[in-house]
């Protein structure tokens, strides 16, 4: 690859709940989506996986899940809890299940790792995942120095009050003009409906339209953008 400006589109939550498979894979072929982080725990993974074999041009990484939390009345609360990020032990265990499980539905190590709510941010997840992408040879979300993480594109705030205006055709517009040269990934998290409990809900649909707006590939191939995965980290330089 140059030095141009090249820009992985990664969808969060594949797997989570067929709702947001048919969201994420409706973004991947009407939309600018080029990259997907499976959750291997829920029913809908098994689905998910099974699409990443038939479209190899997707890259998929591991979305570690060790819990979700909500903020309530000014502290954090758990809404599920798969085992508590403070058992370094059992942290550790469950990641080594999920990235195993992933490397049994995918049949291949994931393109790249991050985790749920960031967990991975914070001792002791980070070490540990750290280690685990040193070994594999794959970037972990914020600890890379081949990719640029930008969480921009997301409609809420850190304690979940809604942000349409960061959702909407315009700010992406806005983000896409500001990319730096180099590998940026781009989260996102769309749904083509919300079957499942969850804290970003209306958001998920909203993020699909923009995601699928013909106007938006427009602005990126005017603004000289290349559309690419994680595959590409891999690839020659042109």
């Amino acid at each position: 690859m140059g030095s141009g400006k090249y820009l992985i589109v990664n969808a969060d939550d594949f797997g989570q709940s067929p709702g947001i498979n048919r969201g994420i894979i409706e973004s991947f072929e009407n939309g600018i989506v080029t990259s997907a982080s499976l959750m291997v725990r829920w029913p809908a993974a098994a689905d998910a996986a099974r699409y990443g074999r038939e479209h190899s041009d997707l890259s998929v990484g591991l979305h570690v899940d060790l819990g979700e939390w909500e903020f309530q009345h000014g502290t954090w609360v758990h809404c599920y809890e798969v085992v508590s990020v403070e058992d370094i032990e059992a942290s550790q265990n469950e990641i080594a299940r999920q990235l195993a499980n992933f490397q049994e539905m995918t049949g291949r190590n994931p393109t790249h790792l991050d985790s749920h709510q960031h967990v991975h941010r914070s001792e002791p997840i980070r070490s540990f995942l750290v280690e685990i992408a040193d070994r594999i040879g794959i970037p972990l979300r914020d600890f890379s120095e081949k990719v640029r993480y930008c969480g921009a594109f997301y409609g809420q705030t850190s304690e979940g009050d809604s942000l349409p205006t960061n959702i909407n055709r315009d700010a992406l517009t806005q983000i896409l003009s500001a990319l730096p040269c180099g590998f940026t990934e781009l989260a996102c998290h769309p749904a083509k409906e919300i079957d499942i409990p969850s804290l970003y809900r209306d958001e998920r649909l909203e993020e699909l339209k923009v995601l699928c707006d013909r106007q938006v590939r427009e602005s990126i191939e005017r603004m000289d953008i290349e559309l690419c995965s994680f595959h590409d980290l891999s690839r020659p330089e042109k």
